[in-house]
């Protein structure tokens, strides 16, 4: 079998470029080489009239009328032409005129001339469709065919003698101009070794001048009339990397037929037997001739065969197909070639300098050893590693590189139990980590890959070693950071919610509770927005640290998200109520928290879940331990709430109360009553305060008590707060307009205080409105001043500025209003209306009132008393020195369209009647 394997792998380079159809390449390639190597020139007896690019520009319009057409053959017939081909499309009509004239040319030459027919591929993909000269130029014509076949390779070679259109047999047009007789051969090669620019050319537009010198190179000769401009596309890709036009290309396959050089390919049958010829040849010589000499015969025989097919096609119209057996020759060439490399050596070689440029490349260690253990190889990685140079540590045992351990009945790693497991792990490779140690006795964590194999001196082990002390800080580090919260150093919410589900098992078997504190820092966004983020990281560092002294390790601490913590402990681990120690926690931040050179006072408010009662899951717990805490924020601030089940029902009310809201503001279903203010010493109107309604359209008008608590603590306050704004501004001007003066007071929302800039939207309203700012009235509770006061303040200033009142409402009812008397500036104040209902029968009542109204006038303040129901306290107010007021004596809020009839109707008429 070893003899014959080189014959056996030609056989099957043969087999493959056979099956491949690589042959018919290699073929065409040498084929197109011999044309090149070749040259011989036409006959000159096929000229082609070129419509070229100087004649399309002279005579300036395109398609031509086929009365030129009609003179060009006028002028051909006169000049003596043989027989004449127009390779242009004459299947279609055009004008009559022209259409005549070229009939009655072709009549006048008496039918020498030849019209094309062709093949058209159709757009759908169905059968082609044949174009034929119409049937009058027809019938006074040579019919011919022009279709030529592009080869897979998109180059043309071949001719065809005729083809078959419709059922009739038509002779192609080189074949009628060259005068031969149609059959049924196959198509011949042309033959490109005749020099297409060796054909005489001559433009279209000289014939038609009569040009002298180019009428007298058409006497006597065939001629074929085309398109040659770049312009009209009629353009075919031949061998050698030539391109032709048309017209050029049907005069070379008439020349190649009128010289006799219709070429074809030789058969299959002397191929195989050269083939076979060379096959024995190289059977006899393999093991008899040096391959030196089997070289020289292939190198002989491969240029003698081309040399002949060369000589041959030179002579006769025979192009001899010689590819297989150059393909033959190459096979047999690589055969030798292989036969005479030792690969087992070459590859042993290469595959040892591979292993050392990689090993020695190796950014990992690498250490190899021979049966005994003992370091043979020894990489840059390694000395890095471990600091030893290859000098130092090669013939050293690899027990050098492993640490002593350090622990008591510990057993130090061993490269015999490694090298054991390589070998019955599949793949021969086993990873196992050990205590490395440097020259310089430092330990630390090695990642080694042992394997094993045979060797020329016996068994041999490699290992590739990595230091892998940084790899197991960092993974310390991402478990630390899944567990923990970076900035705290407190568990996070996934380690809070492992806490919860093993002290739920714990708790129950002893049927004791466990406890869930969910903690929210109430004003922290403040600190962040006015101090930055690095002074909010403080505040919680140090709020982290003053829960750890509080809980005492008794308890999980963990940071669930910005300003929210919790506490999770088992209550009979704590040793007192959940009550009591939530009240504990929130009495640690009655003292201040001191961040570097600043102290923030910070109020906590809880949410307190305990299991089973406040949830039986981890989940539930964490759950209800937030609904709680949104409670307790919304209610008592500062404090804790317990979890009950009617919290949950309340905020889930509360969440549908805030999407009816958001539906309401959409349709509209807001309204602005107006209740009236007067000067009490006559009644006379002064004023009104703008107060919002909703009409619900199943509940009718809701009470603003349900529903404006909502709207102040949710996203829609300053939507809700900006449009009443408007409408009471809006109305306003309506009665200014009117010729009524009623000043138009509006409750500000915090939410107007806290986003954009509220004076600067008080000053637009103004600016669209056309309203005198003297009728428009602020009113700012105390909730409102508490929050930076610096902003406040300013904002207040620009308000003034621009002629708007503010007054302070709800005065008494906080503790600090006093002094917000003399920091803010104010036009004037409201006593509340808890004050005023008793004021008769409650002399400390009374004693506030006066209070108030005596120190109002010293400050020059306007003083306005609400919940007036009943004339008796207006008179009494009135000799206390109080200017204003309202309430249902004078009038309930009320719809405009109402408020405009009670009041301003009423006045009008007054005045019409004095």
């Amino acid at each position: 079998m070893k003899r014959y394997r080189p014959h056996i792998l030609v056989v099957i380079a043969l087999a493959v470029v056979l099956s491949t159809g690589w042959h018919g390449a290699v073929r065409n390639a040498l084929t197109d080489l011999r044309f090149a190597w070749q040259s011989r020139s036409a006959t000159g007896n096929v000229v082609v009239v070129a419509i070229d690019a100087p004649s399309i520009d002279q005579i300036g319009v395109w398609p031509w009328p086929r009365s030129l057409h009609a003179d060009l053959l006028r002028r051909l017939e006169a000049a003596g032409a043989q027989d004449i081909a127009l390779d242009i499309d004459f299947s279609t009509p055009s004008d009559t005129a022209s259409d005549e004239a070229f009939l009655k040319a072709l009549r006048d030459v008496g039918g020498s001339t030849i019209l094309p027919s062709f093949k058209q591929p159709t757009p759908n993909g169905g059968a082609a469709h044949v174009n034929r000269p119409l049937k009058p130029f027809g019938s006074q014509s040579w019919p011919a065919v022009v279709n030529v076949a592009v080869e897979s390779d998109g180059l043309v070679r071949r001719y065809p003698i005729g083809e078959k259109l419709g059922e009739a047999q038509m002779p192609s047009m080189a074949v009628v101009l060259a005068g031969q007789n149609i059959d049924r051969r196959p198509p011949f090669l042309i033959d490109f070794s005749i020099r297409a620019g060796s054909i005489p050319v001559v433009s279209y537009i000289d014939v038609l001048r009569g040009d002298a010198t180019a009428l007298g190179k058409l006497r006597d000769k065939k001629v074929i009339v085309g398109a040659t401009a770049l312009e009209l596309g009629d353009r075919f890709s031949v061998p050698n990397g030539r391109i032709l036009a048309g017209p050029v290309l049907q005069a070379l396959a008439a020349e190649s037929v009128l010289q006799n050089r219709m070429l074809r390919w030789t058969s299959d049958a002397g191929m195989i037997a050269g083939l076979a010829v060379i096959c024995l040849l190289m059977m006899y010589s393999w093991r008899r001739v040096a391959p030196g000499a089997r070289v020289a015969i292939l190198l002989a025989a491969g240029a003698g065969i081309e040399l002949t097919a060369i000589l041959v096609q030179q002579r006769w119209p025979v192009v001899i197909d010689t590819s297989l057996f150059h393909i033959a020759i190459i096979a047999y060439l690589a055969a030798i070639a292989l036969d005479e490399i030792d690969f087992r050596s070459l590859l042993g070689r290469i595959a040892e300098s591979r292993f050392h440029r990689i090993a020695m490349s190796l950014g990992d260690g690498l250490v190899c050893t021979d049966e005994h253990h003992r370091i043979t190889v020894w990489n840059p990685g390694a000395s890095a590693v471990f600091g030893y140079m290859p000098t130092e540590i090669i013939g050293h045992p690899f027990d050098t590189l492993c640490a002593i351990p350090t622990q008591a009945g510990a057993k130090a790693f061993a490269i015999r139990d490694a090298a054991r497991q390589a070998l019955l792990v599949p793949g021969g490779a086993v990873v196992v980590e050990f205590e490395g140690r440097r020259k310089n006795g430092e330990s630390f964590p090695v990642e080694a890959s042992f394997s094993g194999w045979q060797g020329t001196d016996g068994f041999q082990y490699g290992a590739i070693l990595r230091d892998i002390s940084v790899r197991k800080r960092e993974a310390e580090r991402v478990r630390y950071l899944a567990e923990y919260d970076a900035l705290t150093g407190l568990a996070n919410r996934n380690t809070l919610h492992a806490g919860l589900v093993g002290l739920i098992p714990a708790a129950e078997r002893r049927s004791s509770e466990v406890a869930l504190l969910v903690l929210g820092l109430d004003g922290f966004q403040q600190i962040n927005d006015m101090l930055g983020h690095a002074a909010g990281d403080l505040v919680l560092r140090a709020v982290a640290e003053r829960l750890r002294i509080e809980v005492d390790g008794k308890a999980l601490l963990a940071r669930l998200s910005g300003d929210e913590f919790a506490i999770a402990l088992d209550c009979a681990v704590v040793g007192e109520p959940v009550a009591a120690f939530a009240e504990r926690i929130a009495r640690a931040f009655d003292a201040p928290l001191v961040t570097e050179a600043r102290q923030h006072r910070v109020r906590i408010s809880m949410g307190v879940a305990v299991y089973p009662d406040g949830g039986r899951s981890a989940d539930d717990l964490l759950s209800n331990g937030h609904l709680a805490l949104t409670k307790a924020k919304l209610t008592r601030r500062g404090g804790h709430v317990m979890f009950e089940s009617a919290i949950r029902q309340e905020l889930e009310s509360r969440l549908t109360l805030e999407s009816e809201l958001a539906l309401a503001a959409d349709r509209g279903e807001f309204e602005l009553f107006y209740q009236p203010q007067v000067r009490l010493i006559d009644g006379s109107l002064v004023g009104a305060e703008a107060l919002i309604r909703w009409r619900h359209p199943v509940r009718g008008y809701v009470s603003p008590g349900e529903f404006m608590p909502v709207v102040n603590t949710s996203a829609l306050s300053e939507r809700i707060a900006s449009w009443v704004m408007e409408t009471a501004g809006r109305q306003a001007r309506a009665w200014e307009l009117s010729g009524h003066q009623v000043r138009v007071a509006i409750n500000l929302s915090p939410s107007q205080l806290h986003s954009g800039d509220l004076a600067h939207s008080v000053a637009e309203l103004l600016r669209t409105t056309g309203l005198t700012p003297s009728l428009l009235e602020i009113e700012v509770t105390e909730d409102i001043l508490l929050h930076d006061e610096v902003r406040v303040l300013d904002i207040f200033k620009r308000i003034q500025q621009l002629g708007v009142r503010i007054l302070f409402d709800d005065f008494g009812t906080g503790y600090a209003s006093l002094s917000y008397l003399k920091k803010f500036p104010l036009d004037g104040l409201k006593i509340d209306r808890s004050f005023v209902l008793d004021l008769l029968a409650d002399s400390d009542d009374a004693a506030i009132v006066g209070s108030t109204i005596g120190l109002s006038k010293q400050l020059g303040l306007t003083v306005v008393a609400e919940g007036i129901e009943n004339r008796a306290t207006a008179d009494f107010l009135v000799s206390m020195g109080c200017e204003e007021g309202q309430g249902y004596f004078f009038g309930r809020p009320m719809p405009s369209e109402a408020f405009e009839k009670k009041f301003l109707a009423a006045e009008l008429e007054a005045v019409t009647a004095a």
